[in-house]
């Protein structure tokens, strides 16, 4: 067994006996390797992100959290095709741009055979051009999003004028190549669409944030009949994703 199979091998070990841990000794055992081969595939998984841990003492050993894992995917050539064009296309100033880049590396160890060829073929084919988008700007839109909390920011609009705002983000709207934060603007007592790459600060706060329908948002404003991506309907409960209109608004 080659060290990529193992690894997700030890993902399932671990999953199956949940909520008992599995000592190293036991592991190496299953595998036919040494404990010193299983103490290093351990630490790869969890510099990867895979939710294992472990502890000490008697009855202890390795364990995994089974909430914060998949099961074992299996992808055709062309669907592994299909992720490295989307994930490739995810350049540094697309939101949730890290974890797209977490996601292909797990995607990339995990394909084999023409699969993985497929996709490494043709990711060698894309490139992209990087965007002004300040890194530290993403990475607080991206938590206030995530954690639901007011994001305090400083914008410059279209006309040259810059403003502080408090504002209590709704979602994310991609529009003429541009993302945009669809949010519920205190200063301006309405919703607004604040343009990423012309947000000069954003510091996320503590505070939480009002629930905002972001339908509510778009109407009367120019991206009133933007649509969810067909591609995230599954991911969707079925009364958001039979929506016609995309949340938020500029």
């Amino acid at each position: 067994m080659n060290r990529t199979a193992r690894l997700y091998a030890l993902v399932e070990e671990l999953r199956a006996a949940v909520p008992r841990p599995l000592t190293v000794a036991v592991l190496a055992g299953r595998f036919e390797v040494s404990t010193r081969t299983v103490q290093r595939d351990l630490q790869v998984l969890m510099e990867t992100g895979v939710p294992v841990r472990t502890a000490p003492g008697r009855g202890g050993g390795w364990s995994i959290d089974p909430d914060m894992t998949l099961p074992p995917i299996h992808f055709t050539a062309e669907e592994a095709s299909a992720l490295a064009v989307a994930l490739a296309a995810a350049d540094a100033a697309t939101p949730y741009a890290g974890a797209a880049r977490t996601a292909a590396q797990k995607i990339a160890a995990s394909m084999t055979g023409p699969a993985a060829a497929a996709a490494q073929e043709l990711a060698a084919r894309i490139v992209t051009l990087s965007s002004p988008t300040d890194s530290s700007v993403r990475g607080a839109v991206e938590q206030a999003l995530t954690t639901n909390t007011v994001l305090r920011l400083s914008y410059t609009d279209a006309a040259g004028r810059e403003s502080d705002r408090a504002v209590e983000p709704a979602g994310l709207l991609n529009a003429d190549g541009h993302w945009y934060l669809i949010a519920w603007c205190r200063t301006r007592q309405a919703g607004r669409g604040f343009r990423l790459d012309r947000i000069t600060t954003a510091a996320p706060t503590t505070e939480q944030a009002q629930p905002h329908d972001l339908t509510e948002l778009l109407r009367g404003s120019a991206a009133a009949d933007a649509v969810h991506p067909t591609t995230l309907a599954s991911l969707m409960p079925p009364s958001s994703a039979n929506r016609r209109h995309l949340p938020g608004g500029p």
